[in-house]
């Protein structure tokens, strides 16, 4: 498998809400084992299916020693008062303001051997795990934020050389 490009901010795909996985089939193998191989660079701690392309209900962390995939992943919980966090996007690149998230999450999915998965994370875990299902609602970090930040943010894209 490979490590595959992200896509940017403008893209359709990060904007659209991701297909339920149905079937685990070799496309599906496959596109694990992209994410995978995708998040396992250096400051990356999640890359979500539209993010390389493929608009379905999968993606992939790397945390700590916190490492894997989850398929079909829901929110189950989450705990704490939301807090503003730092927050960048690989699909925004060099962008980071702070972002409304609750410091504890839990997720429930499938595995590729169609096992359900609970994941329960404090942090940036949490944090990733909150940003990773909102790329699969079709939502980017960017539009949690408040409206003075989100025009400043919109307009630091516009300027920016990736756009």
């Amino acid at each position: 498998m490979t490590e595959r490009q992200i896509r940017l901010f403008g893209d359709p795909v990060l904007k659209t809400r991701s297909a339920e996985i149905v079937d685990i089939d070799d496309g599906v193998r496959s596109l694990v084992a992209d994410l995978l191989d995708s998040v396992r660079l250096e400051g990356r701690a999640g890359v979500a299916a539209p993010q390389i392309g493929v608009n379905l209900r999968a993606f992939s962390y790397n945390v700590g020693e916190s490492f894997g995939y989850l398929l079909n992943p829901e929110i189950v919980e989450l705990r704490g008062e939301p807090e503003l966090v730092d927050e960048g996007c690989l699909s925004v690149p060099t962008l980071w303001f702070p972002t409304m998230r609750h410091p504890e999450a839990t997720i429930r999915g499938i595995d590729l051997d169609g096992t359900t998965v609970e994941l329960s994370g404090t942090g940036v875990l949490a944090q990733a795990f909150q940003h990773e299902v909102d790329h699969l609602d079709g939502l980017l970090y960017l539009d949690r934020l408040d409206k003075p930040s989100r025009r400043e943010a919109m307009k630091q894209v516009r300027e920016s050389d990736w756009f």
